[in-house]
């Protein structure tokens, strides 16, 4: 399957990304097929520049855009990017919940129950 991805390029703390297609299972920093744009978010503002056409080409014989590459080709412009672009979890990540908080509540209403039945005593016969 070919993908749609980044590749990092640049030196330290200084990154530029480019997007290149290439088989999915290679390595990231390896052989790819073709350099389809460049991006560079050190830069204000970001320098994103890429090949309409040839990303097009690429989209319509079956390659998959990574999830970060989907969200800049959206807002380059491109349709349908959202079917490629993974649900984001919305909650900040934090202090959870404290379960002593909710278990007293979850224990009221058990003690509000109806009191079970008492078994019948059971009488010993001496054996034997």
């Amino acid at each position: 399957m070919l993908r749609i991805r980044l590749t990092r390029t640049g030196k330290k703390a200084q990154p530029s990304f480019r997007i290149v297609v290439g088989e999915h299972s290679r390595a990231v920093q390896r052989k790819y097929l073709e350099i389809l744009g460049q991006y560079i978010p050190q830069v204000q503002p970001k320098i994103l520049k890429v090949n309409k056409e040839r990303i097009q080409h690429w989209l319509s014989v079956g390659a998959q855009p990574s999830d970060t590459v989907a969200v800049l080709l959206k807002k380059e412009g491109f349709a349908d990017m959202d079917k490629f672009i993974a649900p984001r979890d919305k909650k900040k990540k934090g202090k959870k919940e404290k379960p002593e908080e909710a278990a007293p509540a979850s224990a009221a209403p058990k003690a509000e129950a109806a009191p079970k039945a008492e078994a019948a005593p059971v009488e010993e016969t001496p054996a034997g």
